[in-house]
């Protein structure tokens, strides 16, 4: 199963607000040994995420979804996912009550209609647990709905990994290697790429080329990331090859001049 992120908000794509998400997405997927296969970005658009959620529910990813599910004008996510399902947006009486303790604490009133319409969910939603204000985000067919901001989404997105897909964590065995090659055009060493995926085929090999700015010399990260079974053999025959065509190379990155 990929693992995916949809990240939504006309702020984001305007520049308001600088995106979070999609980094630390990475950071916690690779400390549970999995990996981001995909990333996008939308605005609040209910058509177009209608179109976006009905592609990725059939897909079969898990995808984390940041953003728009609140209760404004321009909150668009919860409606685009019962309409992506065919499936009514129902109140999720458990979302009720927390929203109702919720606005107790903090303005010592019970929640007006507005304040509910946070917890109307597709139906079959479950809820997954806000510790920051009380406010539960949702999961149905392994999309999980957060809000957009950082404090209360990255810790509800760590919970469902947890709670989710622990019998997950540590599946996808990955390692990586890389040279840093010095005295070749990237086009000179594409060839040799091809070859070593040829040989390899549980590896993929990348490649980094810097233009030399920054007081940094010319260079390219030449390397290979996979099946950890295969990354030593297919990187001995990258840094054979990069001699072979008359480069050099170091195993540490350059320093700044």
């Amino acid at each position: 199963m990929n693992f995916g992120a949809l990240i939504i908000g006309d702020e984001i794509l305007r520049g308001k607000r600088t995106d979070r998400h999609f980094a630390k997405m990475v950071e916690l997927l690779a400390a549970r040994g999995l990996r981001l296969a995909w990333v996008e970005y939308r605005g609040d658009d209910r058509e177009a995420l209608t179109a976006v959620l009905r592609r990725t529910f059939a897909s079969g990813d898990i995808v984390f979804c940041f953003g728009g599910i609140g209760s404004t004008p321009d909150d668009h996510t919860r409606q685009a996912a019962a309409a992506a399902l065919g499936v009514e947006l129902v109140l999720h009486p458990e979302a009720a009550c927390l929203i109702e303790a919720a606005m107790q604490r903090r303005y010592g009133r019970p929640a007006n209609a507005q304040q509910l319409q946070m917890g109307e969910f597709p139906q079959g939603a479950e809820l997954i647990p806000n510790a920051y204000n009380g406010i539960p985000g949702f999961s149905i067919r392994d999309h999980h709905f957060m809000p957009g901001f950082p404090v209360m989404a990255h810790p509800m997105a760590e919970w469902v990994l947890d709670h989710r897909y622990a019998h997950l964590h540590h599946s996808m065995p990955e390692r990586e290697l890389s040279i840093y090659v010095y005295g070749i055009p990237e086009s000179a060493a594409t060839p040799l790429m091809i070859e070593v995926e040829r040989r390899y085929s549980g590896v993929k090999v990348f490649s980094l080329p810097h233009v030399g700015d920054g007081g940094v010399r010319r260079h390219i990260e030449l390397g290979v990331r996979g099946d950890p079974a295969q990354v030593e053999a297919a990187m001995r025959m990258l840094r054979e090859g990069v001699l072979a065509l008359g480069a050099t190379y170091d195993e540490h990155a350059p320093a700044r001049a």
